[in-house]
């Protein structure tokens, strides 16, 4: 009796017995490998290469003949001649079988390949875009099949694609008939699958075989900056990343100033909704041109942003958000077209928004969740996304706690006197000498410090022009450390801390960091204004990091991820320093960068990641930090630096703070003025 050949597919290990003469794309698409195909078998796309394996493999107890597959053909070849082929790779859909073989399908030719994340602890990303491109043959008109050719197209889609009930939109119609003949009836077709909920829809057509890609945007709109990542869809290769300021800034720097100006203007939303778009659009255009790619091919973007952001980009007034219960229009995901959202990318482009938790933490929480994933933590994990309005998520397999807390504009720069946003000139690495208590610094652009040789010359295009965020909060810890500033945030006088760089500023003393006003630049300094407005801003943020815990009901956690582009380039040290965040190891302190943005390229290509995170989103707990009687207690507390009452035992066997307090009541630098109280009569 004969036996069909055995095909073995690995790295899947999935295997099945196949007539000869079978194509290995068919063998594949049968035993529901993962091997990828734009034409269709044709011998066009090349995206089916498989290796095959020859030999003795006792593991699969079969023996491969040199034979197992058909020669080498005069598709492969010309293939081969126009474009490369690897030696050993054939096209699955030319090769067919001949005898019992194990062919391995490389990574490139994976449809749900993964993209490999540069973080070690990180998850890699299963490629599953929405949208992906399909090459099909379709009937010509018949006189006796008076069926339209839409419908003939989607006939072609089902029998060669299986893929079921597609829908197309008008500009589809418009175009479609001169594209099928130019291109002899054959055609490429851009087709976003939908799914549970939506039908598959076509988005673009191409005459003939289009030997191109489509393209992606993972898009974070903060508060203060949109950022964005271009990707590849069908390699899920970042092409290119950009930013811009976040044109609300005009209408004020917290959220809460901008839904005060809706309030307070009848068209106040409506600004705000076409500045934060003309910003996008900025930022698209510019994106787009960095890769040189045409913003006509981006099909597909994920959104993340705060629930303010939410309701402004999307045209809904935030009014709601501005009070107690704090109600969001919508906590759901949603699915839209990119032109409804004034886009500037391919007309059929669909939109994607991640779910909002509750009114005060949005969807940049989710994709810092769907990023980190705390609930699939076996240790309990803090994850703080430290930003003008920080979110933080704490939790583990047995649950997660979220909230968020109005941190403010100061860890980015702003409200500090010498602040300013991250760009080259910045300060933002700060040493100070325990001798002479005199600061050295780094500038972004530059490796070297400032008392380097060759410091000045390096940094001559661009100066010292101001400190960023995490210059400031290395220059307070540091003043802290140091004794120029006492656990309550006083400054004090340059007798008591023993520097020279210490002077008296009106009623209270700052401390000199640079001056620049010899050579007609800045005369950078840390008043004590701003180490209350780091103050405040770093106990809003610890504060809602114990109220979480408190609600867990534990002291301690087992690590901490630092997540936000700014909690990037934050010193760990220098932040619990601060009291930003809770005593831990410093090893255990880890960054995680845009974890946000990760985010939204997660699901940006992966569906499956959109599903996964909206159910995760119903099983988040969410805290409200407004209504919770501790918060305010959590915060008096850690307005001191580090903390009026935490212990921070760890913290405490790494630097020793000197125990320094300088409001005396009689010195000039005190706060207040130096005045005297009086005794009663």
């Amino acid at each position: 009796m004969n036996v069909d050949p055995l095909v073995i597919f690995t790295p899947s290990g999935k295997r099945g017995r196949f007539p000869v003469g079978t194509p290995i794309l068919t063998a594949a698409r049968q035993l529901g490998v993962d091997l990828d195909s734009v034409c269709g078998g044709r011998g066009i796309c090349s995206k089916c290469q498989i290796t095959p394996s020859y030999g003795s493999f006792s593991k699969h107890n079969v023996e491969v003949k040199p034979d197992a597959l058909s020669d080498w053909n005069k598709v492969e070849q010309r293939y081969k001649e126009k474009r490369g082929l690897k030696d050993g790779r054939r096209l699955g859909c030319q090769a067919t079988v001949q005898g019992d073989v194990v062919i391995d399908v490389p990574p490139e030719s994976q449809v749900h390949k993964q993209v490999v994340r540069k973080r070690a602890e990180a998850r890699d990303i299963v490629l599953n875009p929405s949208t992906r491109l399909f090459y099909v043959d379709v009937a010509e008109p018949d006189m006796h099949d008076p069926s339209g050719d839409l419908e003939r197209l989607c006939d072609a889609l089902r029998t060669q694609w299986k893929i079921e009930n597609v829908e197309a939109d008008l500009h589809i119609m418009q175009t479609m008939q001169p594209i099928l003949r130019k291109g002899d009836w054959k055609v490429t077709v851009a087709i976003n699958l939908g799914d549970a909920k939506h039908m598959p829809r076509i988005l673009h057509i191409w005459p003939g075989y289009y030997d191109g890609t489509l393209y992606g945007l993972a898009v974070d709109l903060g508060s203060t900056t949109i950022a964005a990542h271009l990707c590849d869809l069908q390699t899920g290769e970042v092409l290119a990343s950009s930013g811009v300021m976040n044109p609300q800034i005009r209408f004020g720097e917290d959220l809460m100033s901008r839904v005060s100006y809706s309030m307070m203007n009848p068209s106040g939303a409506e600004e705000m909704t076409r500045a934060v778009r003309e910003g996008m659009a900025t930022l698209f255009d510019q994106i787009a041109a960095e890769a040189g790619i045409d913003a006509g091919l981006i099909v597909d973007a994920v959104f993340v942003c705060n629930p303010v952001m939410h309701h402004l980009f999307l045209g809904i007034d935030p009014f709601e958000l501005g009070q107690a219960p704090f109600a969001l229009t919508t906590s759901n995901a949603m699915r839209l077209r990119a032109k409804d959202l004034g886009l500037t990318i391919h007309p059929a482009a669909r939109a994607y928004i991640l779910p909002c938790i509750a009114g005060h933490v949005g969807a940049d929480a989710a994709a810092v969740a769907l990023s980190e994933a705390p609930e699939k933590s076996d240790d309990l994990m803090l994850v703080v996304d430290v930003g003008t309005n920080a979110e933080i998520l704490l939790g583990n397999r047995e649950k997660v706690l979220a909230c968020s807390s109005p941190t403010g504009p100061a860890f980015e720069g702003a409200q500090i006197s010498s602040g300013q946003r991250a760009a080259p000139g910045a300060i933002e690495r700060v040493e100070i000498d325990p001798g002479t208590k005199l600061a050295r610094f780094k500038v972004i652009g530059s490796d070297l410090w400032s008392d380097d040789p060759g410091f000045e010359a390096e940094i001559a295009t661009t100066g010292v022009t101001g400190i960023c965020g995490s210059g400031i909060i290395e220059m307070v810890a540091e003043m802290r450390i140091h004794g120029i500033v006492d656990a309550p945030g006083l400054i004090g006088t340059a007798e008591q801390t023993g520097s020279s760089a210490v002077f008296a500023d009106g009623r209270t003393n700052s401390y000199l960091v640079y001056d620049g006003t010899a050579h007609g630049g800045p005369r950078i300094t840390v008043t004590n204004r701003d180490i209350r407005e780091i103050q405040m801003a770093k106990a809003a943020l610890y504060s809602g990091a114990r109220l979480l815990m408190d609600k867990f009901g534990v002291d301690k956690v087992d690590r901490i991820v630092l997540a936000g582009a700014f909690g990037a380039h934050i010193s760990t040290k220098h932040a619990m320093v601060l009291g930003m965040i809770p005593d831990a190891p410093l090893d255990k302190v880890t960054s995680a960068g845009n974890a946000a943005g990760t985010g939204a390229r997660i699901a940006l290509l992966n569906v499956d990641a959109r599903a996964g995170i909206e159910q995760t989103v119903r099983e988040i707990h969410k805290v409200e930090t407004a209504i919770e009687p501790r918060f305010q207690e959590h915060f008096v507390n850690a307005s001191a630096i580090p903390n009026a009452v935490e212990p921070f035992p760890i913290l405490n066997s790494i630097v020793s703070l000197p125990d320094v307090t300088f409001n005396t009541g009689a010195d000039k630098g005190t706060e207040g003025g130096g005045r005297r109280r009086r005794r009663r009569a």
